[in-house]
């Protein structure tokens, strides 16, 4: 079976092949990459004409050779949709400002473009200004812990924090970091918590200091992050199983249907153009808060026990409307 050889890896064989300064051939080079030398010679003619390439023939040498000390193929071949993917990834990094890591982000993305042929535009100019990526609000992690969390992530180390939940005392904890997780302008961490004996999550903004233990730890081999993650609605997780069915107004049906809320999801069409979601979660929190942000258009119907808890958060607002005194 013949090999599969793509044009740009020959490109930088040949590159690497003359640049090395031995005069190679269109012979030479064809038996090496096992290619004909009528395919080289096409390469060659490439590289000079569209690369730019300063490759030469030597009469006295009988081979080819760059006349511009020090000259690299670029190291990218890019396509006019790859380029328009690279275009759009920059502006998605945007969402990343702010954190830690959104340097490093940058710096990559310089380095790629910077790999890239002079004559290869990274911008469009009819296109910059009809994209626009609104980032979500994101929380602020220190430096030091994410530096901290990061390298013990990597290399299964052992952590102690510092972590203080919002209105309550700062908590030491040890943990072992499993898996790191980006949510909605978020960081957090999923690992073992020593002090509750259980997997837990924490907000990498929450945490106020971080230190290795010096302990190496192994995952357990149950753990499986996509099966934990599996049924979540949000970045919370437990072991429940939790069937909810949610009736949506016919005013926001539409919306409701037009996209994928959660991999579980079923929905029926009511007569009177309502819709009913069902979905299979694990942890409730989050999907509260979202049920509560569609008002009077969401009712939970299933499970009982939720709904009287949607219940009493709506009438709890409605109690600190009414204590409001109204003003005109």
């Amino acid at each position: 079976m013949a090999k599969y050889k793509p044009q740009h890896s020959r490109l930088l064989f040949i590159d690497r092949k003359v640049g090395e300064g031995r005069y190679p051939n269109c012979s030479s080079l064809a038996e090496e990459w096992e290619v004909s030398s009528k395919t080289i010679q096409r390469d060659l003619e490439y590289m000079r004409y569209q690369l730019d390439a300063p490759i030469e023939y030597s009469a006295k040498h009988r081979g080819y050779y760059y006349t511009e000390e020090n000259f690299n193929l670029p190291a990218l071949s890019m396509k006019e949709s790859d380029l328009f993917g690279m275009y759009l990834s920059e502006k998605l990094l945007i969402q990343y400002k702010g954190t830690p890591i959104y340097k490093s982000l940058c710096s990559v993305f310089k380095k790629i473009e910077q790999s890239l042929p002079d004559k290869i535009s990274m911008y469009p100019a009819n296109d910059q200004e009809k994209f626009t990526v609104f980032p979500p609000f994101s929380t602020t992690v220190l430096p030091n812990v994410w530096k901290v969390l990061l390298d013990c992530l990597r290399s299964s180390h052992q952590v102690k924090i510092q972590h203080k939940n919002p209105g309550r005392e700062p908590v030491d904890r040890t943990i072992d970091p499993y898996q790191g997780v980006r949510f909605e302008g978020d960081w957090y961490v999923v690992g073992q918590c020593y002090l509750r004996n259980e997997i837990r999550t924490f907000s990498m903004s929450r945490i106020l200091t971080a230190k290795k233990t010096g302990e190496i730890f192994q995952i357990p081999t149950d753990f499986n992050f996509k099966k934990l993650s599996g049924s979540h609605f949000g970045v919370h997780w437990s072991d429940d199983e939790i069937k909810v069915k949610i009736r949506f107004n016919i005013r926001v049906a539409d919306y409701v249907r037009e996209r994928t809320w959660h991999p579980s999801q079923k929905i029926v069409e009511c007569e009177t153009g309502d819709v009913v979601l069902s979905l299979t979660v694990n942890h409730l929190l989050e999907l509260k808060r979202w049920i509560l942000s569609w008002g009077g258009d969401a009712q939970v119907l299933e499970p009982n026990y939720f709904a009287r808890d949607i219940m009493e958060a709506v009438n709890d607002t409605a109690a600190l409307y009414k204590s409001t005194p109204t003003y005109v």
